[in-house]
């Protein structure tokens, strides 16, 4: 699906044929040209043969059935994966992918083992949600939310990634609230500067998980260009412009980031009105083990104690390797 050839091709239609198939696409999430029944027939034969639809994915399901992942098949060949997590509060959640495999290399995510690829295109991006809005029409129901915590860095693809979240917002469109669309980045400077000027009100997470720079550049080499003042630093100010809510996801690994110690350091970094600490158990990927419920709890009393605000994430997919850090196809 390339939605520049699309335009491309329907610039030589009526201007209304190109809101006929953006409608056709993103509200009535047609599988194939010939559904677009507002479309004449030998221009929907046309499509199809110009710009197919169609997703190459192949999809597995975890076993309580809340989670599913689809491993997609790109034009030329490279294969990426997106997951559906499915809430019990009727939360329909679309984590996606940004690039192709991950240069960043965190020694706890199986994606940065796989090396850097490419960057997607901005199609590439949106067919990932595109692929389970269809999936999930035919249950009746619909995504509710989309994050960018899949394979890859969001922010080290800007441009399209953005582009892929406009077209995802749109009203006369697809017509996800930007609320309910999050970024994750390890804490590209750049990118956080940019987010603030964007007017988009989108949700910010920065994937923390460490309280020092000694123990983040260990894990995460990123933390070596970026080191945490000035992530925090990027973080206030883009507060500052835009009044909302950053994430800080922090990844409970056994014996590594998971002390008393640690969670006090922490807590001297976190302790700000517009700072959510996310804890995260885990996914084995490697060498780690995951914290124990025990530790978490004491970690996670511990912060509040000293008034950090707090959450824990539900793990989902984990059976299937469809958890954080486990997507690699």
């Amino acid at each position: 699906m390339d939605l520049i050839q699309l335009k491309n091709f329907l610039s030589k239609e009526q201007p209304y044929r190109l809101q006929q198939a953006q409608k056709a696409l993103f509200v009535d999430l047609i599988e194939d040209w010939r559904e677009a029944s507002a479309l004449p027939l030998l221009l929907r034969k046309n499509l199809n043969k110009i710009c197919p639809i169609d997703i190459n994915a192949q999809i597995l399901f975890s076993k309580d059935e809340k989670t599913a992942k689809a491993i997609i098949t790109l034009k030329d060949g490279l294969k990426i994966e997106s997951v559906l997590m499915k809430h019990s509060d009727s939360r329909n959640t679309v984590c996606v992918s940004s690039q192709v495999g991950c240069a960043l290399n965190c020694s706890f995510c199986a994606t940065g083992k796989i090396g850097f690829k490419r960057n997607l295109e901005v199609f590439e991006i949106v067919e990932q949600v595109l692929f389970f809005a269809r999936y999930l029409k035919k249950k009746g129901e619909k995504v509710t939310n989309n994050v960018f915590m899949g394979m890859g860095e969001p922010f080290l693809n800007y441009e399209n990634t953005i582009s892929a979240i406009r077209i995802l917002n749109d009203k006369e469109g697809f017509n996800l609230g930007a609320r309910h669309i999050s970024i994750s980045t390890a804490g590209i400077l750049e990118g956080i500067k940019k987010l603030a000027e964007e007017k988009l009100q989108v949700n910010l997470a920065i994937s923390f998980n460490a309280p020092d720079d000694d123990l983040r550049s260990k894990i995460m080499p990123i933390n070596k260009t970026y080191p945490i003042a000035d992530i925090l630093e990027a973080v206030d100010n883009y507060i500052k412009k835009t009044k909302r809510k950053v994430m800080f996801e922090y990844l409970m690994v056994k014996d590594l980031n998971d002390s008393d110690v640690h969670a006090q350091r922490l807590s001297k970094l976190m302790k700000k009105s517009l700072y959510l600490v996310n804890l995260i158990l885990y996914n084995p990927t490697g060498v780690f083990e995951p914290s124990s419920s025990v530790r978490i709890k004491k970690f996670k009393e511990i912060l509040r104690k000293e008034g950090v605000q707090v959450t824990q994430r539900y793990r989902f997919g984990q059976n299937i390797k469809a958890a954080c850090g486990q997507l690699v196809s």
